[in-house]
């Protein structure tokens, strides 16, 4: 009986380390992969969507948006694709909620291409590399910080090589994302995707 609860206590503080271990990496992952910083060296930026509440760009959406105009600002020979589709519950495709917004603050729309059939981070990347003339197999990826790891995984397994320029999460959404986040990590490890 003691050997047999020994042998449990030892298996469940394993498993507890195991888990803990797991976790710590995962975040190590999601905090390497929003480098190199972009440098403006990359002739496109890939901006992945998020939500779209009706025609409106949600928070997660806009600090993306935020983070891209400044990229815009800062090199202006950068062409941008703005990647998503629209979701059962979005009055429009995000592709198209992005271009609203960066033409309403500034950006040329020939600088701009959509691809507004994605549904996942692996379509946003997969559609958008079609986007890409032949010559070019090197993008920056603008998306969230938490979200910068697994979009490069997926984009290196696509065989491009990328650069970050990572926007702040929102505080009201961040431990949300973060958990689900190195879940769909651990996923991507697995399958690919």
């Amino acid at each position: 009986m003691k050997k047999t609860m020994k042998l449990g206590m030892t298996i469940g503080i394993a498993v507890v380390l195991l888990c803990f271990g797991t976790w710590l990496l995962l975040g190590k992952w999601m905090a390497d992969g929003q480098k190199p910083v972009a440098d403006g060296s990359n002739e496109y930026a890939i901006i992945l969507g998020a939500k779209v509440n009706g025609e409106t760009p949600s928070l997660t959406l806009r600090y993306r948006l935020e983070k891209a105009l400044s990229y815009a600002e800062t090199y202006p020979d950068v062409n941008f694709i703005l990647s998503g589709g629209q979701g059962p519950d979005e009055d429009i495709a995000e592709g198209e909620a992005m271009r609203r917004y960066l033409t309403e603050n500034g950006v040329k729309e020939e600088r701009l291409l959509l691809e507004t059939e994605s549904t996942s981070t692996y379509e946003n990347l997969l559609y958008s590399k079609k986007l890409l003339p032949k010559d070019v197999n090197a993008v920056t990826i603008i998306t969230s910080d938490f979200h910068l790891a697994r979009a490069r995984m997926i984009a290196a397994s696509l065989d491009l090589e990328t650069d970050a320029w990572p926007a702040k999460t929102p505080k009201s959404v961040e431990a949300k994302h973060h958990i689900r986040e190195r879940l769909a990590l651990i996923k991507t490890v697995i399958v690919g995707k």
